[in-house]
Formats: structure tokens, sequence, C-alpha cells
């Protein structure tokens, strides 16, 4: 039961896939709650309530109606498109600082002696990698080109993305256990997600070949996939996520500095 209840925790989206691969399971035989909506967006089928659909998305149903301009009471015919609420605070790729007239120049005043520089401060206690967070490498070479909270269109990103080349290899940033491995239909593509142990897992999307298979036990640096363009990426992109308990992570404080 506690590797079942890990892999659990680990990834929305995953559940039943697991569920069903690690045979066999001490779960055979008890029903299994809906598995959690990892997309942006979600078709409404037959049965489907706010409240249940709110509850896999992990949001409030006044939050999901809000977003999507309807009643949170009003009933849901099956087609229906919701979209997911964005998370609150999350900054924008495209929003600009408003402009200012400018300012005219104020006469020099008078010279003083410069003040004594001061240390710079430290890392802010929330920017700091949590106790027990893996220590990573970083799993391909490419540039940064989104950002953990936004990617380049400004929707919610709970990783990063590399620009790399097709045919790139993929290295598992620590070791672990495979716990997927294999296609992720909804935005990922062909997807690995590893486990490290203490809720902590990473996940390597947008593969263009996946080299390892659920359940294996590998090590950091380990060859794991080639870089492609599954999913929903455009050019041969890996997209990059860190975890702890089901909860994104910005991966980059806990990377290696690159020069």
């Amino acid at each position: 039961m506690k590797k079942i209840r890990g892999v659990k925790q680990l990834w929305p989206g995953l559940l039943t896939l697991t569920l069903t691969l690690l045979a066999p399971s001490p779960l055979a035989g008890v029903a299994v709650a809906a598995p959690p909506i990892v997309a942006w967006t979600y078709t409404v089928r037959s049965g489907d309530t706010m409240a249940g659909i709110a509850a896999r998305m992990g949001v409030s149903p006044p939050e999901l109606a809000r977003a999507n301009g309807i009643d949170a009471d009003a009933p849901l015919p099956p087609g229906t498109v919701l979209k997911r609420p964005d998370p609150g605070g999350m900054p924008s790729a495209t929003a600009r600082p408003p402009r200012r007239p400018p300012v005219p120049p104020r006469p020099s005043p008078t010279p003083r002696p410069a003040p004594t520089p001061r240390p710079l401060p430290e890392l802010a206690p929330a920017h700091r990698p949590e106790a027990g967070t893996p220590h990573l490498i970083w799993p391909t070479s490419g540039a940064v080109v989104s950002r953990f909270a936004a990617d380049v269109r400004g929707r919610p990103n709970n990783g990063i993305d590399l620009a790399a080349f097709a045919g790139m290899t993929v290295r598992a940033a620590a070791g672990g256990r495979v716990i997927f491995a294999g296609t992720e239909p909804e935005r990922f593509g062909q997807l690995i997600v590893i486990d490290h142990g203490a809720g902590w897992a990473t996940a390597y999307a947008y593969l263009g070949k996946v080299m390892v298979k659920q359940g294996e036990t590998v090590r950091a640096g380990a060859p794991i996939a080639r870089i492609g363009t599954s999913g929903e990426a455009k050019k041969p992109t890996l997209h990059f996520e860190l975890r702890h308990d089901n909860v994104p992570r910005d991966p980059l404080p806990v990377l290696p500095i690159r020069l």
C-alpha cells in the first residue's frame, strides 16, 4: 500500500495508468476515484458535476464557474468545454508596465561622501531549496526558453522548457525509479516520470524517444530519452518539472549554475 499511495501523490493524470501497469495491485477490486484533470480544458461528460470537475482540477466550484462565466449551480450539458482557472498572481509574458511622463531633470545636489557598501542580502527563504530536495543535474543542454510560472505565451507553466536539437540525449536529473514511461495524450506527448523518494519526482516531456521502462531504476545522469517534438511541442524542446507531493516547484534554484 505504501508504494501505491506514493504513486498516487506524484503526478496528476497518471494515477489510472500507473495503477493498471503496476500488477499485481493490492487495490484490485476496489473502486478508484476519477483521476485528476491535468489538461487546461475539460469536455463535460454524462454524469459530471461542477463540484466533481472542480475537485479533480484542484480548484473550488465558484472559481471554476467564474473562469467560465457560468452559474456554479447551473446544469452542465455533456459536450460543454470548461477551462481551468488561471492561478492568481500569475505573471504574464506580454504584460508591460504603464508608461510614465518624463521627469524634468533636477539640479545636481551637493556631492556627499559615498556610503559604505553594504553586503548583498541573502537569498530570500522562499527561494531556497526545501529541506530534502534531491540534488539535481541539468537533464540536457540548451537555452531556457520558458521559465517556471509562465511560458512565452503567458500561460501558467509548472516547469521550465529547454530548446534543444532533435535527437539530443535526455538524462535523469537525479537517481530514482521510473514510475511512468509512455504517452500522455492530453499535452505532454512522450513522457517520463521518475520517483526520487520522500515525495519528490521529476518529469521529462515532449520527448522524441523513450529509452527506459516503467519500474526501472536509474542513476543520476543516466540516458533516459531523446529530444523530440511530441505532445504540444512545435520545435525540439524538453519540458522539465520538479514536484514535491504533487505540488510544482521551480527547478532553476535547485539546478547547478551554468556559465
